[in-house]
């Protein structure tokens, strides 16, 4: 067995969850997808294909009707992005796991913005690589209180011509923080010099809440050339509602395209063509999605935040982008046992902070894609509940 592969950590997200499994009474909110099922003509367009018996293989880099699709909805949001610079995956996780075989090798230094999900820094791991964390700073006072922000000369100076890849994650997943449009000119322009490729994780450009024009967050294809050093990876999950679908794609320099297309057949093959079917579905009618999931998340938002930031000891920001309300807790400085305890003792499915960052310890991950804003209540109420039945601080003077 390789040493990078035993030295590699559990899901702490995973390890709450299985704590709560097979309870009915928990109110989950530990995993990043809505609750919400995938619209009836996304489903129906996969049913559809699978009476036709399209059953089989298609090509490594997707349907050309599905790739002409994302290249049509991304030139509308960022400009002209031609079919042949796009890759379809077998979900957001695989377009960024297929992008770093493409771009790491063993022992190459891999630099990567945290808290962020734990995936983005184990799989650079599981390649050979040195990853190299740059954290985001939480804003501890002020009106921000509970923001994370990013530190750009540090991040600006730990990205060396030594540095191979930086991965950036923004919106981000768990704080909500999001790379300026000055911030990713900066980036962009300091990785043209030292020669570093930028993999920027951007699945959450849609649930965006901040006013914008192209309504989706700052990327850097608003920015890059098409020959940059630049892979930016998507996915169908968070805008479409089609988490359990497995369906992503790479947006990439397109003499990186073909190499990228040897690499998904050593992969997966191929993404079913059922699902792809479906990702067409909803690509040509997102309009009829998209905004409506992006209004209600910003309901549930507005919903969860104030109601957690009128708890005693709870710091907590609003998210500008994402799906997720991360909060400090107060008193409670080991994320993963006050989030086994929350669900054993409250019936309350959070994700603990530690999962995403060692410096989260003591913070923790709500979920607030709920298609009923009330669980959002019901489950602050069981956290205050619960903090009421909680021992308080000792205040003895120690000897």
């Amino acid at each position: 067995m390789r040493q990078a592969i035993l030295q590699l950590e559990e899901s702490r997200i995973r390890e709450v969850a299985n704590a709560g499994m097979g309870r009915s009474d928990v109110l989950a909110f530990w995993f990043g997808e809505s609750d919400e099922v995938t619209p009836e003509f996304i489903r129906q367009a996969a049913i559809d294909s699978l009476q036709r018996g399209e059953t089989f293989y298609s090509h490594n880099l997707g349907l050309p009707e599905l790739r002409a699709a994302i290249a049509s909805y991304t030139s509308a949001l960022h400009g002209p992005v031609a079919s042949e610079r796009l890759a379809v995956t077998s979900g957001g996780v695989n377009a960024l796991m297929v992008a770093m075989q493409a771009l790491v090798d063993a022992g190459d230094e891999v630099v990567v913005v945290t808290p962020v999900w734990p995936n983005l820094t184990a799989q650079p791991a599981i390649l050979g690589a040195k990853v190299v964390c740059v954290p985001l700073q939480p804003q501890a006072s002020g009106p921000n209180q509970g923001a994370w922000r990013l530190d750009l000369p540090a991040l600006l100076a730990r990205v060396t011509p030594a540095t191979k890849l930086l991965l950036l994650n923004a919106p981000n997943n768990p704080t909500g923080w999001t790379l300026t449009r000055a911030e990713q000119q900066s980036i962009l322009q300091h990785c043209r010099a030292t020669g570093t490729w930028i993999l920027a994780d951007e699945v959450y450009e849609r649930l965006y809440y901040e006013p914008s024009q192209n309504h989706c967050a700052p990327s850097f294809l608003d920015l890059a050339e098409p020959e940059d050093r630049l892979v930016v990876a998507h996915s169908f999950s968070k805008s479409f509602l089609m988490t359990g679908w497995r369906l992503g794609w790479l947006v990439m320099p397109a003499e990186l395209t073909p190499q990228v297309g040897k690499l998904i057949e050593f992969n997966t093959s191929c993404a079913s063509v059922f699902t792809q079917r479906a990702g067409i579905a909803a690509l040509l009618r997102s309009a009829e999605v998209t905004p409506r999931v992006v209004a209600h998340l910003k309901l549930c938002r507005d919903t969860l935040v104030p109601l957690l930031r009128a708890l005693p000891g709870v710091q907590v920001a609003t998210p500008a982008g994402g799906m997720y309300a991360f909060f400090k807790l107060e008193g409670f400085d080991d994320s993963l046992s006050t989030a086994k305890r929350l669900v054993l003792e409250a019936g309350l499915g959070l994700a603990p902070g530690n999962a995403f960052a060692p410096q989260a310890q003591g913070w923790l991950r709500w979920c607030f894609a709920s298609r009923d804003p009330q669980r959002l209540v019901q489950g602050v109420q069981r956290l205050q509940d619960w903090l009421k039945q909680q021992p308080a601080p000792s205040t003895d003077t120690p000897v």
